[in-house]
């Protein structure tokens, strides 16, 4: 397809799906749930949380269209065979993680809209099983171009209905803006630095920003012209990333939550009825729903490209390896254990999932600004012309030192 015949849809379509697929689970009840502890003070996070998400996705696009290989590949040659065996560890332990947390969120959200059991986490657990599935179903039947027209619309339904519930609630405007721009953690020596960096952790996924390499090339975006559309369709969707955690903060801090597990979004509804009357509640439900199932349907899709990936470069014993597809055997095992094993999770506390998915997901943080920093700051690698500039290096290095800083001080 040429430049200039690609739709509007193609051009910003691989960001979206990065938009939608990040702001899920980790957003939603992470975010609520640490304005419902910290406050909107606790803002700034987001908004750095989003533009760290930006400088690495860029990074790793930056790389994959200067030199042809996704960034996995790139890894495993430059850095080694052990890279690759403890990425695949960790990608095995994340990925049971994510599909726990995303099966029991969704079962949450649509337990909230329509009651199956009298008894909440009756119907997370249910729910959560049949979203599951039907999601294994739509990525194996539908493809690609129906997993980005599905995605396309519960991204516009979640980010319009959860923002305008934030702003219907009329936060006061002098403490917002104090929170987004004037660093602080409060509560620091109790949960507050574990929370915070839950929230930034969450904000526009973890793992899943190494997918956008594989969805860029779907779109046929394979050389370095096509690094300014990449860049454009990212910063979308990061803007769009920070508003909804900004506005699932201010819905966290106005309101009193005092439901802590399979309850959550049954009471977070609930609440905005009361503030905002049935229209806002079901408006807030809708979206939440949209979110986190977006969110459940972009994992599925993307994240066995992932191990299929990985697995064609353990198995290759020369030079070339098969394509990574949708049609390999590989993605498709790997999808279906995704869909399936984590089920067991369901039965796992809501809270305490979710807090212990979006922690885990914060360590990939700094390992993928290290490996951006080895990778793209050697010209004789990727060029002179796109390796990182000072102060892309600067910033990266400043996320490594924040995320094994904070991640010190959470566990001492």
């Amino acid at each position: 397809m040429s430049r200039a015949k690609r739709t509007l849809s193609a051009a910003i379509g691989p960001g979206i799906l990065v938009a939608a697929t990040g702001v899920g689970a980790g957003d939603l009840a992470t975010a609520a749930l640490t304005g419902t502890r910290l406050g909107i003070a606790i803002l700034w996070a987001v908004v750095v949380g989003a533009l760290v998400k930006f400088v690495l996705n860029e990074g790793l696009a930056r790389w994959q269209l200067a030199t042809g290989e996704t960034l996995l590949e790139g890894a495993t040659s430059r850095l080694g065979r052990p890279a690759q065996y403890i990425f695949l560890a960790y990608l095995i332990a994340w990925s049971f993680m994510v599909a726990a947390a995303l099966m029991s969120a969704a079962g949450v959200a649509a337990h909230a809209l329509l009651p199956l059991a009298d008894e909440a986490s009756t119907g997370k657990i249910v729910y959560g099983i049949l979203l599951s599935l039907f999601g294994l179903v739509m990525v194996r039947v539908g493809g690609y171009r129906l997993f980005e027209k599905v995605m396309s619309v519960c991204i516009g339904v979640m980010f319009v209905t959860v923002v305008v519930t934030a702003i219907l609630l009329k936060p006061a405007l002098a403490p917002l803006l104090k929170g987004l721009v004037w660093p602080s953690i409060p509560d620091l020596h109790g949960n507050g630095l574990t929370w915070t960096m839950a929230l930034m952790g969450g904000v526009g996924g973890t793992v899943t920003v190494l997918c956008y390499g594989y969805w860029i090339r779907e779109e046929g975006r394979h050389d370095t012209e096509d690094l300014t559309a990449c860049r454009i369709d990212l910063g979308i969707a990061y803007g769009m990333t920070a508003l909804f955690g900004i506005a699932m903060v201010v819905i966290g801090s106005t309101i009193e939550i005092d439901g802590r597990g399979a309850t959550l979004v049954t009471k977070l509804g609930n609440r905005l009825a009361e503030e905002l009357g049935t229209f806002g509640k079901w408006a807030f439900l809708l979206g939440a729903f949209g979110a986190i199932f977006s969110s459940l349907l972009g994992v599925w899709q993307s994240v066995p490209y992932l191990f299929c990936d990985l697995w064609g470069m353990i198995r290759a014993r020369s030079g070339e390896r098969p394509a990574v597809s949708t049609d390999s055997a590989a993605y498709r095992w790997f999808l279906y254990a995704l869909a399936i094993v984590p089920m067991v999770g369901l039965w796992i506390g809501f809270a305490r999932m979710q807090k212990t998915y979006a922690i885990f997901g914060a360590v990939f943080m700094p390992m993928l600004a290290l490996v951006l920093l080895l990778l793209n700051s050697r010209a004789a690698w990727i060029g002179e012309r796109f390796r990182n500039r000072p102060l892309t290096s600067v910033f990266l290095v400043l996320i490594l030192l924040f995320f094994v800083g904070a991640g010190y001080l959470a566990i001492t």
